[in-house]
């Protein structure tokens, strides 16, 4: 590019940046301080930030605190979504008394003389009472007929053919235990899993298969989930090729082949992934006019020359709820929520990434994660702790996140953990958070678990 055209871009960019008026919360300058001021939240070091766990509780508020819709959907469709409101029983499961196995039903004490009535079948109504001193044959999950004793599996038995001994043979045989018999054996009884009107699962609940198996015995064709929050992704950054090996001062773009299939794994509906150049105007067009619940942008969080996303929101009407995180990698990351525009009811959302890629990661799990989880109805990801084996060097005073695996019950951090590198988190099973100052060996950390890593995060940990 030559001088003049470096030039007439940066008057465009200048332009544009007028256009939409100054970045939100900028203030006149102030008059100079003394070395010893000291500013509201501002450390020793002139570094002014949210605290990295207060900023994650933000999130987490911002997404409890928005309305969550729902809808009836049927079995079919609803694996991967969440309960919208509790699951009651809808019967008694079983809803009659069942046989557990094949064999025998028996009633009174044996030996017992085998009916002529035929064999009891799953899915038949329901037969006449056994009379005392009395088998018939039963298949598993068939109604045990009324005044049954016991269920004698086949195997537990022996028949002895009639004609041959016994004072009450009429030409039938007769079945001898061959075990100890225990009234109510290998009977399921009505109501032993549940009586009608238990709940079977809270709200907030991941339906599973084994949810809609579940959800299918106890009788229903439909489920009440959530729906699902609508996230769109801009990705931002005139240096950034979609195909091929980087070349000429331009980079892959690693964060639109990442962020929507992480996302998914939230349990939202990814509506596009979008590139957009440096371009102040063409982001507040992107910004103002998607119909996402949540805008996702990379890069633009900062203070250069074509970083527009404060200027964007600040003339998109939004509120900044957290801007700039103590946190390393990816500390300008930030959190606004978005002017309602003609949807006064809605909760819109924007999280601003940073465009590093492993500073991105960061913001996904400070920002974007705690709030599409509340904005999903889903219940918040439970933390858990592991010794680090080794030293992690500590940022003065933010908190970092370092990529670990764990190994003997231990998380060993991960070397290429730099902002700019995926290469240790694509060997993660967790990001490590470490306080200040560092960890020495043995120090107990939380950990970030990771959706690939559901063994090591004790989490949902699945792609849906």
């Amino acid at each position: 590019m030559t001088e003049p055209e470096a030039a007439a871009e940066a008057d465009g960019i200048d332009e544009a940046l007028a256009l939409l008026g100054p970045p939100a919360g900028r203030r006149e300058q102030a008059p100079a301080r003394n070395r010893d001021d000291k500013e509201p939240g501002r450390d020793p070091h002139g570094h002014r930030a949210t605290p990295w766990d207060r900023a994650r509780d933000t999130a987490a508020h911002a997404g409890r605190a928005a309305p969550v819709p729902s809808r009836r959907v049927p079995l079919d469709a609803a694996l991967g979504r969440i309960l919208a409101e509790p699951l009651p029983a809808l019967t008694d499961l079983p809803s009659f008394d069942t046989s557990a196995m094949d064999g025998w039903a028996v009633a009174g004490p044996g030996p017992w003389e085998i009916s002529d009535e035929g064999s009891v079948l799953a899915g038949h109504a329901g037969s006449d009472p056994l009379p005392d001193g009395t088998a018939v044959r039963i298949a598993t999950g068939a109604r045990v007929p009324p005044d049954t004793t016991a269920v004698i599996r086949t195997e537990h038995s022996r028949v002895e053919p009639g004609g041959a001994g016994g004072s009450r043979t009429a030409g039938r045989g007769h079945l001898h235990a061959l075990r100890e018999v225990v009234p109510g054996q290998d009977i399921r009884p009505r109501g032993q899993e549940c009586r009608s009107g238990d709940q079977l699962l809270p709200a907030a609940t991941l339906v599973t298969p084994a949810v809609l198996g579940m959800a299918a015995a106890a009788g229903y064709d439909e489920l009440v989930t959530v729906v699902r929050p609508r996230v769109e992704v801009l990705v931002l950054g005139d240096e950034l090729l979609t195909s091929g090996v980087p070349h000429d001062g331009l980079i892959r773009d690693a964060l639109g082949p990442m962020l929507g299939p992480w996302l998914r794994t939230l349990g939202v509906d990814v509506l596009a992934t979008r590139r957009i150049g440096d371009d102040a105007a063409a982001l507040h067009e992107a910004v103002t006019g998607s119909e996402a619940d949540v805008v996702i942008t990379t890069g633009g969080t900062a203070a250069g020359p074509v970083d527009h996303v404060h200027p964007v929101l600040h003339a998109a009407g939004a509120e900044l709820l957290v801007d700039g995180v103590k946190v390393r990698p990816g500390h300008p990351m930030l959190l606004a929520r978005l002017a309602p525009g003609d949807r006064p009811e809605s909760h819109r959302y924007l999280v601003g990434l940073p465009g590093n890629p492993l500073a991105a990661v960061s913001g996904l799990l400070t920002l974007a994660e705690p709030l599409l989880r509340g904005l999903a109805g889903r219940r918040p990801q439970e933390p858990y702790r592991a010794p680090v084996r080794d030293q992690v060097q500590g940022h003065p005073y933010d908190t970092r996140l370092v990529p670990v695996v764990h190994r003997a019950g231990q998380a060993v951090p991960l070397h290429y953990a730099g902002p700019a590198m995926l290469r240790g988190l694509a060997a993660a099973e967790g990001l490590a958070v470490v306080p200040p100052g560092g960890a020495r060996p043995g120090d107990s950390l939380e950990v970030l678990g990771l959706p690939w890593a559901a063994s090591a995060s004790a989490g949902e940990g699945c792609f849906t």
